[in-house]
């Protein structure tokens, strides 16, 4: 039996149907069951967690609205700030990081909105890999293939998600890192507009130009009822968008389908499996069914737009860990550090300027079709130890873009592994990548 939904949940311990505390010792539970074989958290604290739970029964009791969110079990991905926890960012180089004393931005609005964090949840070092795995904690194991990885960088959230040890975890992309998990993890996951939810806080953001923050869940109602609650600006957020005047949720139920969408196999320069492509474009002849005109469209970039995304993700990386000692790193995660040693300021803003030039390609296809679909990952997720970046080709340029992104599952691979489909929207068009991705998984 499916576990229910989160929205479920929430609406239960609001009523007094069901205490928080037992909720979150089921969630604790599937941990310990679970998480021994797939190491999606890092760190767990159940007696705080369940002291958090008891609060929030005791607040409801006397007749406080529990929130939204009540009594749902969160993980927190370690590289955003939750109070009690260390942000180690996946490295050693943060093994000793003091405890924080606050949350972040996101981890504030959730729990305000009623969640419980139970834990931390792994990522490669500093979020800088498509798969899950850092010196520090290991390799996060794929549920539907233990011999490949879960994705990343969001691949502990990811995992927890999709096996039930929590219904809701936090993530962020910077290149892929909500969608690729979500997709080799068989998840929805949608990567919102640049600033449509805020990264403030005390320290300037990692990666400033590229990442957003997130969560992953296991169903699109389910993201809709969390992002109602998470979307909205925060002063300390100089890319923060205005909230949006109705809660997506409600847009979603009343955003037309769309008229006509662009497919594009490669976007016009990556390899991909035949299976893969197969899976997508079963869907895709759903869609036309459904009366979509479906545009082909060969090739969307000129070229791989991946030495624009290096030079950047290579400059954050050089200024975060900056007087440091390298030689703790991951050798794959140092090798942009040392690659930043040869960027100069002038390739650094050409490297900006190329996100402009990507823009205006997605402006010009945007003039003949509503939404863009490619798909997710080019290949199965790579094997465990292995950093084959040929399966995580379609992601990054949409980070370069600010573009809306999502992914919804639409087959599987003949490894067992989940295949997504990914469905790119313009400028801000968030709620209609949303609204597809809800039509393609009913």
């Amino acid at each position: 039996m499916t576990d229910p939904s989160l929205i479920t949940v929430a609406n239960q311990v609001r009523s007094g149907e069901r205490r928080a505390a037992d909720v979150i010792a089921e969630s604790l539970a599937a941990i310990d069951a679970r998480n021994a074989a797939l190491n999606a958290f890092i760190a767990v604290n159940a007696e705080q967690a369940i002291a958090d739970a008891e609060a929030l029964d005791e607040r409801i009791s006397s007749g406080a609205d529990g929130g939204p969110l009540a009594g749902v079990a969160l993980g927190v991905k370690d590289t955003e700030d939750t109070l009690g926890y260390r942000t180690t960012f996946g490295s050693r180089l943060w093994a000793d990081a003091t405890i924080a004393t606050r949350d972040s931005v996101l981890v504030e609005r959730l729990k305000a909105a009623g969640c419980v964090v139970v834990g931390k949840t792994n990522t490669p070092e500093l979020a800088a890999k498509g798969v899950t795995d850092n010196p520090l904690f290991g390799a996060t194991r794929n549920p539907h293939n233990l011999e490949h990885s879960a994705g990343g960088s969001s691949g502990g959230a990811a995992v927890a998600v999709a096996t039930g040890m929590v219904p809701l975890a936090t993530a962020s992309d910077g290149g892929g890192s909500i969608r690729i998990p979500a997709s080799a993890c068989g998840l929805p996951g949608f990567k919102p507009s640049l600033g449509r939810i805020p990264d403030g806080g005390p320290q300037p953001v990692d990666w400033h130009d590229l990442t957003t923050r997130g969560v992953l869940t296991r169903t699109v109602d389910e993201l809709l009822a969390v992002l109602d609650v998470i979307v909205g600006p925060d002063p300390t957020d100089l890319r923060s968008l205005p909230i949006p005047p109705t809660p997506w949720s409600t847009q979603v139920s009343t955003q037309p389908m769309p008229t006509r969408v662009g497919w594009s196999r490669s976007l016009g320069y990556a390899e991909v499996d035949p299976q893969i492509i197969a899976a997508c474009e079963a869907t895709i002849q759903r869609l036309s069914a459904d009366g979509v005109e479906i545009v082909e469209t060969e090739s969307v970039f000129e070229q791989d737009p991946v030495g624009p995304w290096i030079t950047l993700v290579a400059s954050y990386l050089k200024r975060t860990v900056a007087n440091l000692d390298l030689n703790l790193m991951d050798p794959d995660v140092r090798g942009y550090v040392e690659l930043a040693g040869l960027v100069s300021a002038q390739q650094l803003i050409e490297a900006e300027d190329a996100c402009h030039l990507l823009n205006l390609r997605l402006v010009r296809l945007f003039s003949g079709c509503d939404l863009l679909l490619t798909p997710t990952l080019a290949y199965d997720p790579a094997p465990l130890g292995e950093n084959d970046v040929r399966f995580v080709r379609a992601t990054y340029p949409f980070n370069l873009t600010r573009s809306p992104a999502g992914t919804i599952p639409v087959g599987t691979s003949a490894a067992g592994l989940p295949i997504g489909l990914q469905i790119v929207g313009p400028q801000h068009a968030d709620v209609a990548v949303l609204h597809l991705m809800r039509h393609i998984s009913s």
